[in-house]
């Protein structure tokens, strides 16, 4: 087999990186691919065997501190030939000397720790139904909140990650974000293949957490609900009690220091960028 061609991915190829996460069970959203390009348009890649692809990784870079990694499939009849490895090593290159995070799944947590990647925690995929509920105190997510919600959100996490946020934020048929500005608060609700997903969660508690969350549902309906809450989260037990089951953990690893966040960070916003 001749080497891999490895190239960065242009926008229209997350579709094709969409559709192998759909098949691997990740169910992703049904309009990721602007927000996530818009992320750090040159933190996606693809290996090529014949012109076609075969292999995909994205190494975004969020903060000149921090980069997260996602999107990591190689074809199923592609694997076992080095096309990974070199793909891996191509993308790791352009975190530079970033801290690189990643939520990975069992199968590879040997791997990565190989790497260098150091376990911080679980990553876990919460499930069930939950009806919608507005809320006074909560509504939608205005332009100008923006600057304030990246400052939330930069306390939360630790790192900033304005060129994803910006996107994330912005207002489509399928993706709305509100905001509790009384609470320092915001969260996304977004539809999937499946169902739909929420996440960041950013609130002060999980009993402001679960508010937003069923105004997010009130907003925008979805079934089944799907929130992937950071390691040791508060919000996992609330979510218990209603019903809530884990269907999917990932490790939460870093290679290089950890980002420390203030703990208001309640879900992610996905396991892709983090």
């Amino acid at each position: 087999m001749s080497s891999p061609r490895i190239r960065t991915a242009r926008a229209e190829d997350l579709a094709t990186m969409s559709a192998w996460a759909a098949a691997e069970g990740w169910n992703p959203g049904l309009e990721d691919a602007v927000p996530f390009h818009g992320a750090d348009p040159e933190g996606f890649f693809l290996a090529e065997v014949g012109g076609a692809p075969v292999a995909c990784i994205s190494v975004v870079n969020h903060a000149p501190d921090l980069a997260f990694l996602g999107f990591y499939i190689c074809r199923e009849d592609y694997r076992g030939q080095g096309i990974g490895m070199a793909l891996w090593t191509h993308a790791m290159a352009h975190a530079g000397a970033r801290t690189v995070g990643l939520d990975g799944v069992a199968a590879q947590q040997a791997n990565y720790a190989r790497s260098g990647f150091v376990k911080f925690g679980m990553t876990r995929r919460m499930a069930g139904h939950l009806e919608g509920r507005g809320d006074a105190a909560i509504r939608a997510v205005a332009e100008a909140d923006h600057p304030q919600i990246l400052a939330w959100d930069r306390a939360a996490c630790g790192y900033d990650r304005a060129a994803f946020l910006t996107g994330w934020l912005a207002a489509i048929p399928s993706r709305r974000s509100l905001i509790a500005p009384g609470a320092r608060a915001f969260v996304t609700i977004r539809r999937c293949r499946e169902g739909g997903k929420i996440g960041p969660v950013v609130a002060p508690d999980p009993d402001t957490g679960l508010c937003l969350i069923r105004a997010a549902l009130a907003d925008l309906p979805a079934d089944p609900v799907v929130i992937d809450i950071t390691p040791d989260s508060p919000l996992g037990p609330v979510l218990e009690s209603l019903g809530f089951t884990e269907t999917f953990a990932a490790a939460r690893m870093y290679r290089g220091p950890a980002p420390q966040g203030d703990g208001r960070q309640l879900a992610i916003a996905s396991m892709e960028l983090g």
